[in-house]
């Protein structure tokens, strides 16, 4: 009997390194997921690890070795960038599945080294792009399937984020529009022609990002901390339709039939209700127990990292100005 199959006979013993915010949602949901069973969480700060095990009926431990220490089969590491290498690394020694939060590491050589490594040992290893398991990514998706994409614009912006963060909007959040654009276009991105400036941060927290696919699509991603509410919008223009979803409302809709007068229908898209955490991790897990690539594969979420390095590394960037501290984009 292979060791798949032997997993598939028990529910997969799971844990969680790093409960913040994101990581008390992934113990949250593992919590309550089919074919799981949270095994504990690790993160330094212990008064937040044991409020999160107790509220879960999980063990809590220090650091990734305490984990590992509990047999567990999977983890999913929603730990600081920096530490994710060091992370992954080590579960991965241990024969241990790896869904990692994005971006993949800090660096690109640290991301391919993670891969290596996961491929060397056999485990499966996601990337938690979250945002492609959104019930309106998911529509828009489908409706630009077999289309002609001719442009895409994407909008993320929102305030200042209460949490410290040792990164600007590029690898906090432009990142994720990043992945959806080559996600849509199933084309890499090979041209960059990044704006990007600091209000408020020291590091940039307006990004003015264009792109050209080798497939020919112009991309567009206007992301900030500045703007006093969150906004997650995306469009597609095809030869045949113009594609509109807002991300937080979940409303998709779609306009086709262009006429020579100008007139055009529209109609608002299905769209699906599953929380796309839950999704997300459920494919892990599907991944795990049937041997098949994830959905979001190490290799991509490089890729997806890469071009954001390149934005950061090319651009014409702008320091912080104490006038700007008003501006909103």
């Amino acid at each position: 009997m292979t060791q798949a199959s032997t997993i598939n006979l028990r529910p997969l013993r799971v844990g969680v390194v790093g409960v913040g915010v994101m990581g008390s949602n992934h113990a949250r949901v593992l919590a309550g997921l089919p074919g799981a069973e949270l095994a504990g969480v690790a993160d330094p700060d212990a008064k937040q690890a044991e409020f999160v095990a107790r509220a879960l009926n999980c063990a809590a431990v220090p650091d990734i070795e305490g984990l590992l220490g509990l047999g567990v089969d999977a983890i999913t590491i929603a730990a600081p960038t920096h530490l994710h290498r060091e992370v992954a690394l080590a579960a991965i020694a241990r024969g241990v599945h790896v869904l990692v939060e994005k971006p993949i590491a800090s660096t690109v050589e640290e991301g391919r080294e993670i891969i290596d490594a996961a491929r060397h040992a056999g485990v499966t290893l996601m990337v938690g792009h979250v945002e492609r398991f959104n019930p309106a990514v998911e529509a828009i998706k489908d409706a630009i399937r077999g289309e002609d994409i001719l442009s895409i614009a994407i909008t993320r912006v929102g305030p200042f984020p209460p949490r410290m963060s040792n990164v600007g909007v590029v690898i906090d959040l432009a990142v994720h529009d990043i992945d959806l654009i080559r996600w849509f276009t199933d084309s890499d991105i090979i041209e960059v022609q990044p704006q990007l400036s600091s209000a408020v941060a020291e590091r940039e927290d307006i990004a003015l990002l264009q792109f050209r696919t080798a497939s020919g699509v112009l991309a567009h991603i206007n992301t900030n901390w500045l703007t006093p509410f969150k906004a997650r919008n995306v469009t597609v223009a095809t030869r045949r339709k113009y594609v509109m979803g807002d991300l937080l409302t979940r409303q998709v809709t779609e306009c086709f039939g262009f006429q020579p007068d100008g007139s055009y229908s529209m109609r608002h898209l299905s769209v699906g209700h599953a929380e796309p955490l839950r999704s997300e991790l459920l494919a892990f897990l599907q991944a795990i127990n049937t041997g098949t690539p994830p959905a979001v594969t190490g290799e991509q979420g490089v890729a997806s990292l890469e071009i954001a390095i390149q934005c950061l590394t090319t651009s014409s960037h702008q320091p912080a100005v104490a006038r700007r501290a008003s501006v909103v984009v």
